[in-house]
């Protein structure tokens, strides 16, 4: 099993993204735990493209999102659906690209340092919210079309069926 967190920080996006999915796959491997899936990823995204905070927040009851498994200083410990970034992308089932955090209506500031933010639905097998998969950088402007697409191929994980 691999289990070190490689640095992709010097690559170009799209080769850093599969190398973190064969990573991380290599790391998963046998694994069925979401948990342990995603306090996996969060270590590998924050620690290998060096951002702010990366982490989840999983679904807790209806509308409601609770933090998960994170890297960072404190977040928030629940946002309802419909609330900041986070809330808006659980709502509309839809990735959220945040170039300036302060022009977003309703963002919830947790670090003040935050200047941009990605949030990517994250679904299970029956293709349900099981949770949001959140990271912040204190750059503005800092996440895109590739962090978009190399992210939701990571998270594809979660809706595989394990047995």
């Amino acid at each position: 099993m691999a289990e070190s967190t490689p640095d992709l920080r010097a690559l170009p996006k799209a080769r850093a993204y599969d190398e973190l999915l064969a990573h991380t796959r290599a790391v998963l491997e046998g694994i069925s735990d979401p948990l342990a899936a995603m306090a996996t990823m969060s270590a590998l995204v924050h620690h290998g493209f060096g951002h702010l905070w990366t982490g989840f927040y999983r679904v807790a009851a209806p509308a409601l999102l609770r933090v998960g498994p994170y890297q960072g200083t404190l977040g928030c410990l629940e946002i309802p659906f419909g609330k900041g970034v986070c809330g808006a992308a659980a709502k509309e089932l839809r990735t959220v690209i945040v170039p300036d955090v302060h022009a977003f209506p309703g963002h919830i500031t947790c670090d003040a340092r935050s200047r941009s933010e990605i949030v990517v639905p994250v679904t299970g097998p029956d293709g349900a919210l099981l949770a949001v998969f959140d990271i912040d950088s204190d750059r503005p402007h800092a996440f895109d079309e590739e962090d978009r697409t190399g992210l939701e191929r990571l998270v594809a994980w979660f809706a595989e069926e394990r047995g």
